[in-house]
């Protein structure tokens, strides 16, 4: 990659992250911690301060050094800014416990207030992605239109190339959903089970998210294959890795020209 690519490609990851919520709401959050920090230093015992200045100092270190390890071995800026921002909310929780359990469960609980505004569908009508259970895809794939294919994500949204493959993924059903092909989650994290039940592996976590294309009741294809080996150096999951792999473009010239 060109040096004028990679600063364009940085360049745009600071506008979105100045742009779209999931990325500001996160930064609004990290930086509240600075008022806050201010104002117990005036409320705790010269003790307490000088215990928590020595927690705060060993967790920016340790930050410093799993950021600088992921900017070497990240494939994209994507990919490193929600690593960097998976690992920040763990460290700033840990900060935060330490002050005062209070404000720990109240940033866990923004945290997951943002997870919830990012899964709302970006679009609405037929290009959105349906949230699925386990029993509601093995009802669409065995009693509904067997003929239609469907798409699945099968995710867990602890994970941070999880979340970052969700922004992309509602795209990609706009551009591609039509009659005869739908687009559908699971989050595995509230139905683990349902990993052996489609063959999905978690036992590695950068084998998810993982992608399966159904037609007629049974799986036609998957990414990553199921004796895929995770390697780390490996390109994060994106749009054009999907369109390629599961022929999407195929799939919609084939529907204009049924039409």
């Amino acid at each position: 990659m060109s040096a004028n690519s990679r600063n364009s490609n940085s360049m745009n990851w600071m506008n979105r992250m100045v742009s779209e919520p999931y990325y500001l709401l996160h930064f609004l959050l990290f930086f509240s911690y600075i008022p806050l920090r201010c104002s117990a230093a005036n409320i705790l015992s010269p003790l307490r301060s000088a215990h928590l200045l020595h927690r705060e100092t060993q967790a920016l270190l340790a930050f410093c050094v799993l950021a600088a390890i992921k900017v070497t071995r990240s494939e994209s800026w994507e990919a490193f800014i929600s690593d960097t921002l998976f690992h920040a909310k763990i460290f700033l929780a840990a900060i935060a416990l330490v002050m005062d359990y209070h404000l720990a469960l109240w940033y866990a609980l923004a945290f997951l207030v943002i997870y919830i505004i990012a899964e709302q569908p970006a679009y609405g009508g037929l290009g959105t992605t349906s949230q699925l259970t386990p029993l509601q895809l093995e009802t669409l794939l065995t009693e509904g239109n067997t003929s239609r294919f469907w798409m699945v994500e099968f995710r867990s949204l602890s994970m941070s190339s999880c979340i970052r493959a969700s922004s992309f993924f509602p795209e990609l059903s706009i551009t591609f959903s039509n009659k005869n092909l739908s687009f559908g989650t699971i989050d595995l994290g509230l139905f683990p089970n349902a990993a052996e039940k489609f063959g999905v592996t978690l036992g590695s976590l950068h084998q998810l998210p993982a992608y399966i294309l159904f037609h007629d009741g049974a799986a036609i294809s998957r990414l990553p294959d199921t004796d895929y080996e995770a390697n780390f150096f490996d390109s994060p999951v994106s749009k054009k890795l999907l369109c390629r792999h599961f022929e999407l473009d195929k799939q919609l010239i084939d529907h204009i020209h049924i039409k």
